[in-house]
Parts: structure tokens; C-alpha cells; sequence
């Protein structure tokens, strides 16, 4: 990739004719191009792991602070979704003081197989977030018995 200084093309100089030339403005104006991605809110993912057992996924996600009632659970095309919200949702970010980040979540696990959706279950104790998926049965490892001939 190159790296091109940007340079006006109508000969005016940026210092007379009201424009900017320092980096900050000139990074400002690269981040409003991109439709101001960089001055999203802060954003909260909580932590996720991952079990893989021969009849059952399990996940388990931190969610200190939360009560059940705010997370949402729903499983789309072999994606779980965990949704919710984090303390002040109308400011979505951070005090000035604090580390604690305040805002909607989302989190999406792609699930590596099939499973019964109509058995999973779900369990919230002390800011640990549990979701048992069965495995349907197509994804169960088989043992194949070896026949004499």
C-alpha cells in the first residue's frame, strides 16, 4: 500500500481558503469517510468459551452484573445469539472515572454442528451465563461395529 500526501486540485491553499492541513484533521476527515465508525460508542463483548463433549455443546459467557432478565438467547442458522443490556443504555459509554463500560451487547457463536433446538437449556448463577446445546443425533460421533466375514 502507498501512501499519497493529499493535495488540493483547485490551487487553493488550504491555510487561506479555510481548509486544514494538520494530521488530526486530516485523520478526522478519513474517519467521517468511513461514516464515523471510529467515534462509535464503546462497544462490550462479554467473554465466551466453548465446550465440545460427544452428546453436547456448553457455553459459557461472564456476565457480571446483569440479571437474567436482561439477556436474550435465540439460535438463527447455527448461530447462538446472546443479546442484552449493560447498565445505562442511554449513555453507552464510559464515566470518567470508571472502567465499567454501560451498554447493549450482542454476541454471536457460530456453532461447529447440528443441534436440537427443542432441548436446549440455559441456567444464570453468580454472573455465569450456562447454555446446553444437545447435539442432534446426526452429529453424535457413531461407533461402527466390525463384522466377521
Amino acid at each position: 500500500m502507498t501512501l499519497t500526501r493529499w493535495q488540493q486540485t483547485d490551487g487553493c491553499d488550504p491555510a487561506t481558503c479555510g481548509g486544514t492541513d494538520t494530521l488530526g484533521d486530516q485523520l478526522s476527515q478519513l474517519f467521517q469517510a468511513f461514516g464515523g465508525v471510529f467515534d462509535a460508542p464503546v462497544q462490550w463483548s462479554p467473554p465466551v468459551d466453548l465446550y465440545d463433549s460427544n452428546d453436547k455443546l456448553t457455553i459459557k459467557a461472564e456476565l457480571p452484573g446483569l440479571k437474567k432478565e436482561d439477556i436474550g438467547i435465540s439460535l438463527e442458522d447455527g448461530v447462538l445469539i446472546l443479546s442484552g443490556e449493560r447498565g445505562d443504555t442511554q449513555s453507552c459509554q464510559t464515566e470518567p472515572a470508571s472502567e465499567s463500560v454501560r451498554c447493549r451487547f450482542q454476541r454471536s457463536i457460530s456453532l461447529p454442528c447440528k443441534v436440537n433446538a427443542g432441548a436446549i437449556k440455559a441456567s444464570y448463577v453468580d454472573g455465569i451465563l450456562t447454555v446446553e446445546l444437545p447435539k442432534a443425533e446426526e452429529a453424535k460421533p457413531k461407533q461402527i461395529k466390525i463384522e466377521c466375514a
